[in-house]
Order: C-alpha cells, then sequence, then structure tokens
C-alpha cells in the first residue's frame, strides 16, 4: 500500500512539474511572440499580460448584458424588452410587479391614453382582414398585423429558416425572404411569403445580374409567395447593398443566388434600372404585370423630395400604377452587417419617417391604395400599437423574431459566430437551435404580440387595434408636459 501510494505522489509530482513547466514555455513563447510584434501596442508594451486586455473586450459583449447594464439602457435593445420576448416566445407569465422600471420624463416618452370605460368585455379581439393589390389578378388579402421582417437564407441559418417559415404558419404571419433569394426552407412551412427583389437580383437573375423574367415567373408559380418586394434600401446601410462575407457564401446558398461559392457577396448600392420615381413605377408594374401579384418597394426614408416626386407621378398617370405597399425601413433598423457610419448616422428614425410618410399619403389621397408596412425595432405591443396609431396598415421585425428564435444579443450577427445558431453556418453552432421548439416560440411570439396590442386597443377605448390613431397618444416634451401626438406633428410636418 505504501509503494502505491509513494508511486501517486511520485506521478503527480510529475504531472505537476510537467504542467508547470508547459505553463511557463508558453508564458515564454507568449512573451517573446508579443515584444517581437509591433500590430498591437498594448501587447509590445506589456507582453502577455497585456492579451487579457482583447480577451476581457471581446468576453465584454456577453457579459454586460447581465452584469453591468441596467434593465432600460443597455443598446440596441434593452433587457426588459429583450426579457418581454422571451417570455412571450416560452409562453410563460409576462407580468412584471412593483411597478414600471420605465422613466416617463425623457422627452418623446409616448404614452397612450386610457378612455373611461374601455372595452374590456374580452381582452382581445382578432383584427379584421386587409387586401393588398386589389386590383391585381391575385391580390394578397391577410388578417396578420405583425409578421416577419426579411432575414436573407445566409444572412441567417437553415434551421432558423425552418423555424420562421413554421412558426408563420403556425401564427398566419407572412414571411419575408430577405433579398438572398428563395430557399426550399422558406416553403417548408407553407407560410405566406413575400420575396423580396434586391438590388442584385438574388434567386431572379441572369448571368449578367439582369432581371430574369423567367426565373421571376418560376417564383411566382408558388402559391406561397403572395407579394414581392423591390428593396431600394435597408434601415442598417441606406446607400449600401447587402453584405455577404465569403465564409458563410456555401454552395447551397451560392446556388439559389447564382453567385460564386466563398466569395464575399455584395449587392450594388442600387438597382441599374431604377434611376428614377419613373423607373421605380416601371419596374413596379412590369413584375406586376408578369407575376399578377401585389407589388411594392422597401426603402429608408431621408430626403423626402424624391418620394414627393413620386406621388406626383403617380398621380399623373393614375392610381392604379402606384405601388401596392411601401415598406418604410428606418435608422432603427440593422439587423445585418453594415458598416457603423450608415448604421449610426444615416436616415431618419421611424418616429418622424412614418408620420411624415402618411402625411403627404393622406394628402395625395393615396392612403386607401397604398398599403404602409413599418419596420424597425418595433419588437413589443406597445411599439407596434404606435405604430398602427400613426397609420401604420402592419408591421414587420426581424430582430423581434430572432429574440423568439433564441438570440442573446452578442452582437456576432457577421462573424459566423452566433453562439445561438441562428446567423452562423457552423454545423456543431446550430445543434443548440431545435426547429421544433423553435417554431413554437416564434408562433408564441406572434400570438401574444398580438394580445398586447388588443389590450392597448381595449384600454384605449376602440374595440379593434386597427382602430387606433393618433387622438390616443400623447408625447413627453422638452418642459416635461406631455402634448398631444397630432399637435406635435402639426408642427413637425
Amino acid at each position: 500500500m505504501s509503494d502505491f501510494i509513494m508511486l501517486s505522489v511520485h506521478f503527480l509530482s510529475n504531472l505537476f512539474i510537467l504542467v508547470v513547466g508547459t505553463g511557463v514555455l508558453v508564458i515564454i513563447y507568449l512573451y517573446i511572440v508579443d515584444i517581437s510584434q509591433h500590430k498591437q501596442a498594448i501587447r509590445h508594451n506589456y507582453p502577455v499580460i497585456g492579451r487579457f486586455r482583447y480577451f476581457f473586450e471581446k468576453q465584454g459583449e456577453f457579459f454586460r448584458q447581465y452584469f453591468f447594464a441596467l434593465d432600460r439602457e443597455e443598446m440596441p435593445f434593452n433587457r426588459a424588452e429583450r426579457s418581454w420576448v422571451y417570455k412571450a416566445a416560452k409562453n410563460v407569465d409576462r407580468t412584471i410587479a412593483f411597478g414600471s422600471t420605465r422613466c416617463l420624463d425623457p422627452t418623446g416618452t409616448i404614452m397612450f391614453m386610457n378612455c373611461a370605460f374601455p372595452t374590456l368585455a374580452e381582452d382581445a379581439v382578432a383584427p379584421g382582414p386587409v387586401t393588398i393589390g386589389e386590383g391585381c389578378r391575385y391580390p394578397f388579402t391577410t388578417s396578420s398585423i405583425f409578421n416577419i421582417s426579411g432575414m436573407s437564407y445566409g444572412a441567417i441559418s437553415k434551421p432558423a429558416i425552418q423555424a420562421l417559415s413554421h412558426g408563420a404558419k403556425l401564427a398566419g404571419c407572412w414571411l419575408n425572404t430577405g433579398e438572398g433569394g428563395l430557399s426550399p426552407y422558406h416553403l417548408e412551412g407553407k407560410a405566406d411569403i413575400v420575396f423580396q427583389i434586391g438590388t442584385a437580383k438574388y434567386g431572379v437573375r441572369d448571368e449578367e445580374g439582369n432581371l430574369s423574367t423567367e426565373k421571376l415567373q418560376q417564383i411566382a408559380a408558388h402559391p406561397e409567395v403572395k407579394m414581392f418586394e423591390i428593396k431600394m434600401s435597408q434601415g442598417a446601410k441606406p446607400g449600401k447593398g447587402g453584405i455577404l462575407p465569403g465564409r458563410k457564401v456555401t454552395a447551397e446558398i451560392a446556388q439559389i443566388r447564382g453567385i460564386p461559392q466563398g466569395h464575399d457577396s455584395i449587392s450594388p448600392n442600387g438597382h441599374k434600372e431604377i434611376r428614377s420615381v419613373g423607373d421605380l413605377l416601371n419596374m413596379i408594374a412590369q413584375i406586376r404585370d408578369l407575376t399578377g401579384k401585389p407589388v411594392g418597394f422597401k426603402a429608408v426614408i431621408g430626403s423626402l423630395s424624391w418620394f414627393d416626386d413620386l406621388l406626383t407621378e403617380i398621380k399623373r398617370r393614375g392610381e392604379q400604377s402606384a405601388p401596392d405597399f411601401i415598406t418604410i425601413d428606418s435608422a432603427d433598423g440593422g439587423s445585418g452587417a453594415a458598416p457603423q457610419p450608415l448604421m449610426d448616422y444615416v436616415g431618419l428614425p421611424l418616429k418622424e419617417s412614418l408620420p411624415l410618410v402618411i402625411e403627404r399619403l393622406e394628402r395625395h389621397r393615396l392612403k386607401d391604395r397604398i398599403k404602409v408596412i413599418a419596420s424597425g425595432k418595433l419588437i413589443t405591443p406597445s411599439k407596434v400599437a404606435w405604430a398602427i396609431a400613426l397609420g401604420a396598415d402592419f408591421i414587420v421585425s426581424a430582430r423581434g423574431h430572432m429574440f423568439a428564435l433564441g438570440c442573446i444579443q452578442t452582437l456576432q450577427c457577421n462573424k459566423d459566430t452566433c453562439p445561438t445558431g441562428i446567423t452562423t453556418h457552423n454545423k456543431r453552432l446550430q445543434q443548440g437551435l431545435n426547429v421544433k421548439d423553435k417554431t413554437q416560440r416564434v408562433a408564441n411570439y406572434n400570438k401574444h404580440i398580438l394580445y398586447g396590442l388588443g389590450l392597448i386597443a381595449h384600454s384605449c377605448g376602440v374595440t379593434n387595434a386597427r382602430n387606433l390613431n393618433k387622438s390616443h397618444i400623447r408625447i413627453v416634451a422638452e418642459n416635461g408636459l406631455s402634448v398631444a401626438l397630432e399637435k406635435l406633428y402639426e408642427n413637425h410636418q
């Protein structure tokens, strides 16, 4: 027995010496490497120790939201917002206690005006159907208010697309393909689909990158495809095309998009066929004639002169020339990879652009003809209700549904290292994204958005969420007191 103990002690002593020795050799190696390089001053001046600076900087992206940020201060989405989405997606209790953590003092704070006699016989009434493209051969009628915004296969993973497709069908909402083309996984759930035509025409392009009428008709032949959306610009990067790093362009994605495998997929800044409002209306008419389905466009609103010109040209040509819908994206957008100067500084936020567009459509008496879809950080019932009250007909959200899939906001979307498997093609990381489970979470999230929207509507005294309007909202002004939303925007038009 004593021999065994001695052998064990000897083995452990040698193992300890080996580990310590290896550690010392590694430290010496790192010291030599660090002091010899001149690319990073911190590592050169503080060999080995300086490496911890980069380690903690990297880990800060993951742990900031848990240990250092308060409930309402983190960007782009705070903990309170994410927590609500997670609870809704998991179908667990969404109530809170002891008062709201939302500060009601800052200028611009939104408050809904409850009525004395709320219509709360029921918590929520399903919104009525709305038809888009009434003059088309195949108009699209839907009761869904809250829908899934454009996220390309490539930007997000196969299981993420599958869960969104099946979840959209379960929820009764539509799914936008994003600019990356129509994949089998979009079609898998049999949900309603909006096919987005980006500047590179992925999925409907010929060998020269022009719009292919043959491929367009093939896409339109799918009964699931209900509408076509021409993407002029998006909130993350107005003025620049889509960006998909080459490491995410797999063989399958390359085949769907019609591009080389492994190469960066960077769309042009704009459609080469569209250089004026007349060109835009011509393309809308071309696609509508070929497919028979509603056609609209998506744009970030900045300068409004072109939009005024567009409405003037529509009135000159006749209302039949108008787009069937307009998707207003905003500076609030940003699920995709984008240059920081564009994401931080370009385009109007939705709180400005949406009322400006609505006012112009009403002035030209085109609001009934052109349906308005609002996009930009609208991930909770209150934000959705606000957009409806301002005049939006529908809401779309990408990041809200990413949270429903399990996104934890680690800001890794453009690096193919997403720890939840949503924006990566790494098979190991995708294993944690269970399609069946996430399908139900997507549907739950959508259901609770509509339920919360109904609660707000009934508290304000209307029986249907679509009846919310500007009279139901007040905004905190610079003096700290609230003013009617209508009065605030009268001075802003």
